[in-house]
């Protein structure tokens, strides 16, 4: 069978580097059209059929808001987003209604977070389609509408799923996902912990799409990119006039997600105050707008996450006890990366099939720097450094100079056979003889030459003379 056709995006920022980054990570999932101003915007959309549009609030002349306020008056089934820096954001929250912005998304934004939201707005443009189907051809049959919605929901697990989170027969992120499977299908809050970039919402997502609620909106707030003041209106909604800027009621993400999930992403970032707002509209199941003098019911089931260690923030008061409980029905943490460094070459191999033409990988030696790396942005920090060496490399085999020089440190590191402990000396001698056999073998694989020993080891050139000077080492070629 003939795979449909991808989706099309319209991108619309100001910014050439900005515009042709976006354009570059969108254009393996989607057919990408640009534009530099929502003038050229509104021209692409009057000659191309467009489904999604992305565009950036600040921009010369028409602002995005105003933008995509246009295009919902013109292009009603477009799914619209919205990309802004955090100053912006009281000004977006008082006219995403008024545009019908379905997400919008702060910079500066990751790669993989960016595809799977644009995926969504593909989902849900999808949807919408195939609703307005069914309202048309299945009013008469609800068994084909049942098996319909069904399909529906199976595509979406298969592709949102525990499958995307890449792991090793062998790997601790196993047990994680296994309890997770077994709890998607219950009413539990869940509290999700790990360091940051260890793919706390890639977990929740699964887990939305395991559960009964999989048809229903998985809606994400990272509670610590937004003031106590703007987090209330983003997720309780408010009304015409209850603040500077607020032209018009809109609704919050707590309705946005009515019947299915809202992802809280760093909870533990909120201030005490709103804790205790967040408190009391998970204890009585409903939000109160702001500028409202109603309660509005909601039914949500809470995902929340956190890089902090919430237990000893409760027990010194920063966060509170009562919240705790309500938010760790369950708890699941994230391993690092550097834990479970037996998934690293399956992360690595879905990367380059997402990205990459058939055949490329990387060589065995650049494959063994990623091995003795730590990653203490883990797997955010690896997606970063598979991108660098794709954009950089040219070849089907991606050799370790394209590598970051902190990389090819840690491999030569973990190659030293140097045993510390069976040398005699002080802790400054043993951790000279360390240094100058690293630099004495990166100096041999480069035959000698200081400029790039330098750079690999993130030296100057006088810095390195300074060193091989010290320990006594040949100085070889510049």
């Amino acid at each position: 069978m003939k795979a449909p056709a991808p989706l099309t995006v319209l991108v619309v920022d100001d910014e050439p580097r900005s515009l042709e980054t976006l354009r570059r990570t969108l254009e393996e999932d989607f057919t990408v059209f640009t534009a530099a101003s929502a003038e050229e915007g509104e021209a692409v959309m009057a000659r191309e059929f467009v489904h999604i549009v992305l565009s950036d609030q600040r921009m010369p002349g028409t602002q995005g808001v105003e933008f995509l306020r246009r295009v919902r008056s013109q292009w009603p089934d477009t799914v619209r987003l919205i990309l802004s820096g955090y100053t912006d954001a009281e000004d977006i929250i008082a006219g995403i209604n008024h545009a019908g912005i379905w997400q919008y998304l702060l910079k500066p934004w990751h790669p993989e977070q960016l595809l799977l939201t644009l995926k969504s707005a593909a989902d849900l443009w999808r949807l919408q389609q195939e609703n307005q189907r069914l309202s048309l051809d299945l009013r008469d049959d609800p068994e084909q509408l049942v098996q319909r919605v069904a399909h529906r929901r199976g595509k979406l697990m298969a592709r949102s799923g525990f499958d995307r989170l890449a792991r090793a027969a062998d790997s601790p992120l196993n047990a994680v996902c296994e309890l997770a499977q077994k709890i998607a299908g219950h009413e539990l809050s869940v509290l999700i912990t790990g360091e940051s970039g260890t793919g706390k919402e890639l977990l929740a997502r699964a887990i939305h799409f395991s559960s009964d609620r999989a048809e229903r909106a998985f809606v994400v707030e990272n509670c610590g990119a937004l003031p106590d003041t703007l987090l209330e209106a983003e997720l309780f909604g408010h009304k015409k006039g209850a603040f500077t800027g607020a032209h018009e009621d809109r609704i919050g993400l707590f309705q946005q997600a009515d019947g299915g999930t809202l992802f809280l992403d760093e909870i533990g970032d909120t201030s005490p105050a709103f804790q205790v707002k967040l408190l009391r509209a998970l204890q009585e199941g409903e939000i109160r707008p702001v500028g409202s003098p109603r309660t509005v019911p909601v039914n949500v089931r809470i995902i929340a996450a956190t890089n902090r260690d919430l237990e000893a923030d409760v027990a010194s008061g920063r966060f509170r006890r009562d919240l705790y409980y309500r938010i760790a029905g369950i708890g699941l943490h994230m391993p690092a990366l550097r834990e479970r460094p037996q998934d690293i070459p399956l992360i690595v191999g879905g990367l380059f099939k997402e990205s990459a033409p058939a055949g490329r990988r990387f060589s065995e030696a650049a494959t063994k720097a990623l091995l003795a790396y730590h990653w203490p942005g883990n797997v955010r920090e690896l997606q970063n450094e598979v991108m660098r060496a794709l954009a950089l490399g040219e070849g089907a085999v991606l050799g370790e100079d394209l590598l970051s020089p902190r990389l090819r440190v840690a491999r030569t590191l973990a190659g030293a056979s140097i045993e510390l402990d069976g040398e005699g000396g002080t802790l400054k001698d043993r951790l000279d003889r360390l240094e100058g056999q690293v630099i004495a073998r990166t100096m041999e694989r480069h035959k000698g030459n200081k400029t790039r020993v330098a750079e690999e080891l993130g030296l100057t050139r006088v810095g390195l003379r300074m060193k091989l000077a010290r320990l006594g080492l040949d100085g070889g070629e510049e």
